[in-house]
């Protein structure tokens, strides 16, 4: 019973799993297929691709291949014309010889008459042939006969410019920027003048200034007008086209550097005048004094006034009295005309003093002021040191200027004072004499009276 119990229940299990396994190989097989399809589906278009890219490889193979060709026929192309061009320069080199040569001196000319051409006041209505040298100076090439010709032509036209004066009409530029069109002689190609002497002649804008300061005597239009008339006449020049008149701007005139001395500049000049002033009035009262001394030693009994009639009057006064108060009397009376005689030659002296000191205070002033601007700018630029240097020269000068001639005056004045105190001198001991020998003879005439 147990056996047949337990052969039943195999039998089961067995009819059981083959059941299950035949439910789980359905799956299996589904996708086994499925994916099979998918492979041969795959490979389908592998297959493709790779004949689409065989196809494509082919031909960029043929393009390839047509480039290389095309490549070696430029090559070869290229090569002879390389071949070519080296035949046509030496054929060239050999068919022009020395024209090259030629070629760089006409240029040389061309841009030396060029330069000439910017610089000179011909171009003030005497340039007609400009545009030729230009193109023979920007040229390339050899130079063909009519700009050789037009060349020729330039260098004939500035040569002819270079000895005649001409009239033309030219836009003048004044101060105010105001432009107008004004008649100039152009003397040659040294400058071109009009009312108001040379001008400066722009030859880029084709305009005309007014130069900052003429030469003395410089030429006008009315001074060359008798020159047209081909009378002779004589003309201030300047060989350098300009360069000299403005040089000469910049060369400062006397007020120019007495404004450059500053204010102690000034103060120097001012103490100069009051001294100049003050030598004029004592030279011309020192002078009156001894004409009227001259004439009071011709008339010594009949005083005036002047120095020697004032002590001859205190002589007539005063000559009662004994010989020793007599003496002192006169004496007085000489060192009172001293004393007037002198007067203003202390301050002549101190003026004479006090210039040159001036003059070192205001270098030092310029020396600071010089420093100043060095240390705010640097040294590298003289011309913002031009002010502080030329303030430490100029004060110096003046200082100098200003002692020497009141000095001189100085001491002019004073021998004349010593010279009119010496003959006060001598007339008063003269008188002192006199007076002593008529006492010593009244004295010795009682003597011999009372004998």
């Amino acid at each position: 019973m147990k056996r047949s119990i337990i052969a039943t229940l195999i039998a089961l299990s067995s009819l059981s799993f083959c059941t299950l396994a035949g439910d789980l190989a359905a799956p299996a097989k589904a996708d086994a297929k499925a994916q099979t399809q998918h492979n041969i589906q795959r490979e389908a278009g592998f297959r493709q691709t790779e004949s689409e890219l065989a196809a494509l490889k082919a031909q960029l193979a043929d393009q390839k291949q047509k480039l290389q060709s095309e490549n070696d026929k430029l090559a070869a192309q290229f090569s002879a014309n390389e071949d070519r061009l080296a035949r046509l320069e030496e054929n060239l080199r050999l068919e022009t010889g020395s024209l090259g040569e030629v070629f760089g001196v006409v240029r040389q000319h061309a841009k030396e008459l060029q330069s000439e051409f910017d610089q000179s006041v011909t171009g003030a209505g005497a340039q007609l042939n400009t545009e030729v040298v230009d193109d023979i100076v920007a040229a390339k090439k050899l130079p063909s006969l009519p700009q050789l010709t037009g060349l020729w032509s330039a260098l004939e036209e500035q040569i002819n410019a270079s000895g005649e004066i001409q009239s033309s009409q030219i836009k003048y530029v004044d101060g105010e920027g105001l432009s107008k069109e004004v008649t100039a002689q152009r003397i040659g190609v040294f400058g071109l003048v009009s009312d108001a002497g040379y001008l400066n002649w722009n030859n880029s804008k084709q305009d005309a200034t007014a130069y900052v300061k003429q030469p003395a005597n410089g030429p006008t239009s009315s001074n060359l007008a008798p020159l047209l008339n081909g009378e002779r006449v004589v003309l201030v020049v300047d060989p350098s086209r300009g360069q000299m008149l403005e040089q000469l701007a910049l060369t400062p005139s006397l007020m120019d550097r007495l404004h450059a001395g500053g204010a102690v500049g000034k103060v120097i000049l001012g103490l100069l005048m009051i001294g100049i002033v003050i030598a004029l009035v004592r030279g011309v009262s020192l002078s009156m004094a001894r004409q009227k001394i001259r004439r009071q030693l011709k008339t010594p009994q009949t005083p005036s006034d002047n120095p020697l009639g004032r002590v001859l009057a205190v002589y007539s006064k005063e000559k009662n009295l004994t010989l020793e108060a007599l003496e002192l009397r006169l004496l007085e009376a000489v060192v009172d005309e001293q004393a007037g005689l002198e007067r203003g030659l202390s301050m002549l002296k101190l003026l004479a003093a006090l210039a040159p000191m001036l003059g070192l205070l205001g270098t030092v002033t310029g020396m600071i002021e010089t420093f100043q601007v060095i240390t705010q700018f640097g040294n590298g630029d003289p011309k913002v040191m031009a002010g502080g240097i030329s303030m430490a020269l100029v004060t110096t000068v003046l200082g100098l200027i200003a002692a020497m001639p009141l000095l001189l005056a100085h001491n002019i004045l004073r021998s004349q004072a010593e010279t009119i105190r010496n003959i006060l001198e001598k007339q008063g001991i003269a008188l002192v004499a006199n007076q002593a020998e008529q006492e010593s003879n009244k004295l010795s005439s009682s003597l011999e009276n009372a004998a």
